[in-house]
């Protein structure tokens, strides 16, 4: 396993995340560090305060991290927040079923090596945590894999009941008896390795019926970087939301304030030429009603309502101190209640987080609190061997893989055999053109009225000529099958579906091919790699 690193130029990812790596002031006034590094790492760990009682800190993670039969390492990590000196480099994201994409990984192991690294810059004891998104309800995207197949690529969905009355959050969902066809049709979609049945005993110690996806997912991360000190966090339990109850408390009563902030942010953003990531809402708060499904609360600028419940503001303060566990943070609110938890030095997100941080710094500072540091998740494609091979027999470069299959196939024949086609072509048009200017005079001169008519057969005659040139471009293609075909392979697998790999394949698939403990080999070959470029991965 080998590495080289490329720039994000010609890879599709937004202009506002290509910036934000390249360090350009435009989207990094946004954040609280001026330039993106470890240096400004340093200067956010300098600068961080956190004032909560770290005694009750350590007792809600290690309750936590228990439910999840967290190794002795990660209750030892746990034990380490106890140190006011203490830090966390936080990642995270929803509990998707066997881990999810490939971008699962490079966050787990962004944040573990960026811990190690602030570790050995500072001194000080630095936790890399994965931060389970246990309240989201987007249950399509946590219950759909993507995997490479021969034509293609394949999506294998569990197919989740029909709720009418509202949604759930995902991380509640229960493992039933369609998870035992879905892995099925897993392990059916990926070939028979030497590593496949190894695989299987693996996933079944964490993934099992009677388990919620939440708990399958923390099981199955801790057992993947079981010696990393990887700890888990999450708010979707009572004690936690007990804890966070003044973060929501604060979203409400400074609901004006915070989606000002928002607003000014996200205009700001449009008229320096970037995005808005999320839509800003007037309330930043969900309530899970009696039948635990996850309603949005609305605000309709004086009261507060959710699932046929309405609230004065006073009622609706009072309502978070008896019952905290009932709200929940959105998108917005969820990095303060992660940050009220936590010494958080730094947030390793992807492109889409980063930009939804970029929407945030007012909003912190309305909190009273600095936003942490934001850190790329490594990003990188791995490339088989086959595929490596393959690729050297193309005239093409390896990020234009993610152009469309047709206009491959198309730039494919105009690199290779259409050169003197080309020229033929432009020959033959050239002679027709010119030759019917000539009989065209000749035409004129005996009937002025004939002329447009043979205007009208020069014309039928080019456009038959450029049909005979996509039949002769047709008939290159037919001869050139195998290299289209490769052309195929090698799109299918570099950038499927003509999007990432790391956001479309599923990793269990690398794990089914070269070892279920593949991503120890990964985590040690990105060690002292920076996330700022692309990492062209050879397996």
């Amino acid at each position: 396993m080998n590495l080289t690193s490329t720039t994000f130029d010609h890879l599709p990812f937004s202009t506002l995340f290509k910036d934000f790596i390249s360090g350009n002031e435009s989207i990094h006034q946004f954040f609280e560090n001026s330039t993106p590094g470890f240096q400004a790492l340093l200067e956010t760990s300098d600068q961080l305060e956190f004032h909560q009682d770290r005694s009750r800190i350590v007792q809600l993670l290690s309750e936590f991290n228990t439910g999840f039969d967290a190794p002795e390492i990660t209750q030892r990590q746990v034990e380490l927040f106890s140190d006011p000196e203490s830090l966390a480099v936080v990642t995270g994201q929803q509990v998707t079923l066997l881990g999810g994409p490939l971008f699962t990984i490079y966050k787990t192991i962004t944040a573990i090596n960026t811990a190690r690294k602030l570790h050995k810059m500072t001194g000080r004891p630095v936790i890399p945590v994965f931060w389970l998104a246990d309240e989201d309800h987007d249950l399509e995207e946590v219950s759909e894999l993507g995997f490479i197949g021969q034509r293609g690529t394949s999506k294998i969905s569990y197919q989740l009941k029909n709720f009418t009355d509202g949604t759930p959050a995902a991380a509640e969902l229960m493992l039933d008896e369609e998870y035992e066809r879905f892995v099925t049709d897993v392990f059916n979609e990926l070939d028979e390795t030497n590593f496949s049945e190894k695989l299987r005993l693996e996933i079944a110690q964490c993934y099992t019926k009677n388990r919620t996806f939440s708990e399958a997912f923390g099981r199955w991360l801790l057992h993947l970087f079981s010696n990393s000190g990887l700890v888990l966090a999450g708010s979707n339990t009572k004690s936690i939301k007990q804890f966070s109850a003044s973060i929501f408390k604060t979203a409400v009563e400074k609901q004006h304030q915070l989606e000002s902030s928002l607003d000014n942010a996200t205009y700001n953003l449009m008229e320096a030429g970037y995005h808005g990531q999320v839509q800003v809402q007037p309330s930043n708060l969900f309530y899970f009603d009696t039948q635990d499904h996850r309603q949005k609360i609305q605000f309709d600028g004086t009261d507060w309502s959710a699932a046929g419940t309405i609230w004065s503001t006073s009622e609706l303060l009072a309502d978070i101190d008896e019952r905290p566990h009932r709200f929940s943070p959105n998108v917005f609110l969820r990095p303060l209640v992660q940050d009220h938890l936590l010494p958080v030095a730094a947030y390793v997100g992807g492109p889409g987080e980063i930009a939804y941080y970029a929407q945030m710094k007012e909003f912190y500072m309305v909190f009273g609190k600095r936003m942490p540091s934001i850190i790329p998740r490594i990003s990188a494609t791995l490339v088989e061997r086959a595929i490596e091979r393959i690729s050297g027999e193309l005239p093409f470069q390896w990020t234009e893989y993610s152009r469309r299959t047709e206009d491959l196939e198309t730039a494919y024949v105009k690199k290779t055999d259409d050169s003197d086609l080309e020229r033929l072509f432009r020959v033959w048009r050239g002679h027709v053109e010119e030759l019917s200017r000539f009989k065209s005079k000749e035409i004129r001169a005996i009937d002025p009225t004939l002329e447009a008519s043979a205007g009208k057969a020069t014309a039928i005659y080019l456009h038959e000529l450029d049909k005979l040139k996509g039949k002769v471009y047709r008939s290159v293609k037919e001869q050139n099958l195998i290299q289209i075909q490769r052309i195929r392979r090698i799109q299918n697998n570099l950038f499927p579906n003509g999007s990432l790999q790391e956001r479309e394949i599923a990793f269990i698939y690398y794990m089914n091919r070269y070892g279920v403990r593949v991503w120890d080999k990964l985590r040690e070959l990105l060690e002292d790699e920076t996330p700022y470029t692309h990492k062209k991965i050879y397996l």
